[in-house]
């Protein structure tokens, strides 16, 4: 029986160690797979002067600079959070400090749900709302562009996708925070608003980048919700009300078009893996900040 029982535990155990080397080695074999067919134009001459940092997209001209669209998906992720920051850290301040029960109940299952629709759905209602009242305001700003088919669609319909994801991770920070602060900062004679700001944000501020840094990492792979109303031009935008064209839309709107056409492939295949890169270094940068909080704070 003791033999059984070792055996089985050194399966689970096995097993488990098996899952967590997947976890592990998923991240670099799809940028190894990723590198290995993005090889060719990566190989080749001019790879920072006509691919990374040009700016001629033409692909039947063999002209591949990917400059204009890295430069969009920067806009435009920062635009999103720009927009969610505030409405992020209102509604969980209100719901987990100041919302009666219900209101709370009522909330946290309107949030659920937001978390579960479709990117297509927010894609849609971006085309139908947004994007006509943009085109409004750009027309009265005498924009160039007054079809409302732009970044700053793109960041606001960025910014409302990822809330329920952002959302649900600022509930949890502040729940698990314990009571025994808002007593303390209460008793010191602070006022409940005061407490949240100055001792109860303090103590979770780590958390709270963590959890705008995974919601910028997710409004960076937003692909079909910013395809359907950024406009899909390729440049630079001049102001918000310009259209743009990120690296999520290229790769949506091309992939499957490019086996004629010899490096397209490749072009591709590098956006892909420089969209993989930024959120990398992202993420990278977010934890030494975090690790840097998490030193003071201790």
């Amino acid at each position: 029986m003791p033999k059984r029982r070792y055996i089985a535990e050194y399966f689970r155990r096995s097993w488990m160690l098996f899952a967590l080397l997947i976890i592990i080695i998923l991240p670099f074999a799809i940028g190894a797979s990723l590198l290995y067919k993005s090889w060719p134009i990566v190989s080749a001459p001019g790879l920072f002067g006509d691919v990374l940092f040009g700016s001629d997209w033409m692909p039947m001209q063999g002209k591949f600079g990917l400059w204009p669209f890295i430069v969009n998906s920067i806009i435009i992720t920062l635009t999103g959070l720009v927009l969610m920051i505030p409405v992020c850290l209102a509604a969980a301040i209100y719901i987990t400090q100041f919302a009666p029960l219900w209101v709370k109940r009522m909330l946290r299952t309107v949030i659920d749900i937001l978390a579960g629709i479709p990117s297509v759905i927010f894609g849609l209602w971006g085309i139908i709302t947004i994007v006509p009242l943009i085109s409004e305001w750009a027309t009265g700003a005498g924009a160039e562009n007054a079809t409302g088919y732009s970044v700053f669609a793109a960041g606001v319909v960025i910014a409302v996708a990822t809330i329920p994801f952002v959302l649900n991770m600022l509930i949890e920070l502040f729940e698990a925070v314990s009571m025994e602060l808002m007593e303390i900062g209460l008793s010191m004679g602070a006022s409940k608003w005061q407490t949240i700001r100055d001792i109860i944000i303090k103590k979770i501020k780590h958390g709270i980048i963590a959890s705008f840094t995974l919601g910028v990492s997710k409004a960076f792979g937003e692909t079909i919700a910013v395809l359907m109303v950024v406009g899909n031009i390729v440049q630079i935008p001049k102001s918000v009300f310009d259209a743009g064209y990120p690296l999520p839309a290229l790769l949506a709107n091309n992939y499957g078009e490019m086996m004629s056409i010899p490096k397209y492939d490749s072009a591709l295949m590098l956006s892909a893996l420089i969209l993989l890169i930024i959120v990398i270094l992202f993420n990278y940068f977010a934890h030494k900040v975090i690790g840097h909080y998490h030193l003071k704070s201790s």
